[in-house]
């Protein structure tokens, strides 16, 4: 059996970021079944995420309601209270004895972009999308375990997972969605500026180095599927597989385009630069994918991140990003 379907098959016998920390745990388990008209409550730590300060709680008061109608529309019954990420709203529920999420996020483009994705991948290396209100902002999903991602497996064993994933979803892409040749040209023309705006953060060495691989990226002939948004704590245990993706974000092009994420969001539990290295070096090989071809993605999307970090105002993403650059560029 290739490494691929080892690390990601289900065996048949029973066998941290500031933007990113806060996806975890948005499949929810739940044992004790109540009926469909039982009282939601919103955690206040959803209600005190950032999104809502400039939002307002409006969505928030109105999710026991929205839960409430779409129990009855789906024929649900609640098994667990609610829980969340930064975004969005998951309800434990079983219908004919299948367990199941509720997934509630506000409505927006975003919502019909991710249904189009789990409907692509269709359960390959992702959860399964079971229906979708996209105009409510809804989605059914197959219940994954809330209580073990990748984020809680070493990092050595880690690396190795999120390559086999990038390869996992590696299906040809549909023509229209986003390219990641395109994603990088877009970039290019606004990082000198945002290098110059913020006061040059970085020797200029790293800023050209970025460039000379984003040359190199903003050309590709594939047209394999990417999952845009993939680290550790968007993949969870599965039954169907071993480890499936939530929240994936499809484009085409380079499988590799996510690989500074994959490191930038587990590099604190990387001892050195050669430690980043050699975890590097397992993810790309577990992909297949080239070394040189995986550094430059790593380089380019570590400058990228780090400049928007540095506007977006947070501290600790902009350092994470600068190991990874001292790792790689010399």
């Amino acid at each position: 059996m290739p490494l691929g379907e080892r690390l990601l098959a289900r065996p048949r016998a029973p066998c941290g970021s500031e933007c990113l920390g806060s996806v975890r745990r948005m499949q929810g388990h739940g044992d004790g079944a109540r009926p469909p008209s039982a009282d939601i409550t919103v955690p206040e730590t959803f209600r005190a995420m950032p999104r809502w300060w400039s939002e307002g709680s409006g969505w928030l008061d109105a999710l026991p309601r929205l839960v409430r109608t779409y129990c009855s529309r789906w024929q649900l019954t609640v098994t667990g209270d609610m829980q969340h990420g930064s975004n969005a709203a998951v309800v434990p529920v079983v219908r004919a004895g299948e367990p199941l999420v509720l997934r509630l996020t506000p409505p927006g483009p975003g919502v019909a972009e991710q249904v189009d994705a789990l409907r692509f991948w269709d359960g390959r290396g992702t959860v399964r999308l079971i229906d979708a209100d996209t105009a409510g902002g809804v989605m059914l999903l197959e219940r994954l375990a809330s209580d073990a991602s990748v984020q809680d497996v070493p990092v050595a064993e880690a690396m190795p997972i999120l390559g086999q994933m990038m390869r996992r979803l590696a299906i040809p892409a549909p023509a229209h969605v986003p390219s990641t040749a395109d994603v990088v040209v877009a970039r290019m023309a606004t990082l000198r500026t945002d290098w110059e705006l913020w006061g040059r953060p970085f020797p200029e060495l790293a800023l050209r180095q970025a460039f000379e691989a984003g040359s190199r990226l903003s050309r590709t002939e594939s047209q394999l599927a990417v999952n845009g948004d993939l680290h550790s704590a968007q993949v969870l245990r599965g039954d169907r597989e071993w480890w499936l993706t939530v929240d994936p974000v499809l484009m085409r092009g380079d499988i590799a385009f996510d690989l500074g994420r994959i490191l930038w969001t587990r590099v604190d539990e990387m001892r050195d630069a050669a430690d980043i290295v050699r975890h590097f070096e397992a993810a790309v090989s577990a992909a297949g994918v080239d070394r040189d071809h995986g550094r430059d993605w790593v380089v380019f999307r570590a400058i990228d991140y780090w400049l928007w970090g540095l506007a977006a105002g947070l501290t600790e993403d902009p350092e994470r990003c600068r190991r990874l650059v001292l790792a790689f560029v010399h």
